[in-house]
């Protein structure tokens, strides 16, 4: 009999678990399970035949999950979900012929975000963040990461930060910070832009990593967005700092982007819809997760498909996030995400699977605790009145998990 500090906190019985396979290839899944958790971690992850004793005599607390199914918790691994107002006038505006390139040369898209995150009170921008943040847990959403980029000025960047870190502690979740002051040029510094990435590079990235904000580094890699050459300055700063990177690569051309994250041994290279076979081996040689985005591509109505059987080919771990922003991927739904990979890019839903836990783990430098039901990892644990995974990524507009937990905390 285990007692006194060898007792575990709970014990979760009478479930079936299903882990994704590391190659995306099915389910490795174990019915009659027990999962023990004892702090924030897993404990024991096995058959209830093979546990050490009677559950009384292991756990303070017994949950009887009526024979339900438990999924690692969800992870969206790239969000912009700290911003104020929104930008339905520019969906009416797409839909009436405009592109993404039109609305941004207008003055539109990201600066016009920027304006209205700059204008918010901090509570403000704080409430209407973490209700979006909210419907991603109640998605099944266990650990998210968050960008900064609708500041675009130190001052309200380091706001943004804040704000992501102040969600995480206010639902009590893992919530992981991405900073990208190189999402776009203000209109303020429109005839100085090397003198703005200069201020990015040498003096935002620096205090804000030493402030302890900063989790890992990207930028928007694209003809409206910065050059290869300023991503690189970026890159090589955040490299000075022991910041992993990640970039917004190739997602209306080719400028190299995907590449260029490789190189730097990046976490992931996102969108990449116009990325090319070379570029996937470098990513594939770095371990450099591609992150699809499903959302953007079907708000945009683009056409342009991800190289996904090349990925395959070359090995390249496929993760898919929400994007949730204002403009290009107003979606609050990982689970949605994982159907539109399914039947947009035509990913099998064992991959789509993978792609939220496993390998968006890995896309946030977190997969030796994170996407996985095993003994050691974070208790991060979905609950889901479901036959098998597939279907999640099969019903749309289901009810979410009937449980979650994050970090061995039940949310709900």
């Amino acid at each position: 009999m285990k007692t006194g500090r060898d007792r575990w906190d709970q014990l979760l019985l009478n479930c079936r678990l299903a882990n994704a396979r590391v190659d995306g290839s099915g389910y490795e899944r174990v019915d009659d399970v027990a999962i023990g958790i004892a702090g924030h971690r897993i404990v024991y992850a096995g058959a209830r035949g093979d546990l050490p004793a009677a559950p009384d005599a292991v756990a303070d607390a017994q949950v009887d999950l009526g024979g339900r199914l438990v999924t690692p918790g969800l992870i969206d691994c790239h969000t912009h979900l700290v911003f104020a107002g929104n930008r339905a006038r520019e969906f009416e505006m797409r839909l009436g012929g405009a592109s993404y390139e039109d609305i941004a040369r207008a003055g539109g898209g990201i600066v016009s975000t920027v304006s209205a995150t700059r204008q918010a009170s901090d509570e403000s921008l704080f409430e209407q963040s973490l209700a979006r943040a909210r419907t991603l847990l109640r998605d099944g959403v266990s650990c998210m990461e968050i960008k900064s980029g609708y500041g675009l000025e130190l001052a309200s960047e380091r706001r943004m930060l804040r704000t992501a870190r102040r969600i995480g502690m206010a639902l009590g979740i893992e919530v992981r910070t991405t900073f990208l002051g190189l999402h776009a040029l203000p209109a303020d510094f429109r005839d100085r832009r090397d003198e703005y990435v200069s201020a990015v590079v040498d003096e935002w990235l620096p205090a804000l990593h030493a402030e302890g904000l900063v989790d890992a580094v990207d930028a928007f890699c694209e003809g409206i967005g910065f050059t290869p050459a300023e991503t690189r300055r970026l890159f090589e700063r955040a490299r000075s700092l022991g910041l992993p990177v990640k970039l917004h690569a190739d997602q209306l051309s080719d400028l190299g982007g995907a590449a260029l994250c490789a190189e730097f041994a990046g976490l992931s290279a996102d969108h990449i819809e116009y990325t090319g076979s070379e570029a996937i081996t470098t990513m594939a040689a770095n371990g450099t997760v591609a992150v699809l985005l499903p959302g953007a591509f079907y708000c945009l109505r683009e056409t342009r498909l991800p190289p996904i059987d090349a990925l395959r080919r070359q090995g390249v771990s496929m993760a898919v996030a929400s994007d949730l922003n204002p403009g290009t991927s107003p979606l609050c739904s990982l689970r949605l995400a994982m159907n539109q990979a399914c039947t947009l890019f035509r990913l099998t839903p064992a991959e789509a699977f993978a792609g939220v836990t496993l390998h968006a783990a890995r896309a946030l430098g977190l997969n030796h605790r994170k996407g996985r039901i095993a003994v050691g990892f974070d208790a991060d644990l979905a609950v889901w009145d479901c036959e098998n995974a597939a279907e999640l990524s099969y019903w749309l507009g289901a009810a979410g998990p009937h449980a979650l937990w994050a970090g061995g905390r039940p949310l709900y």
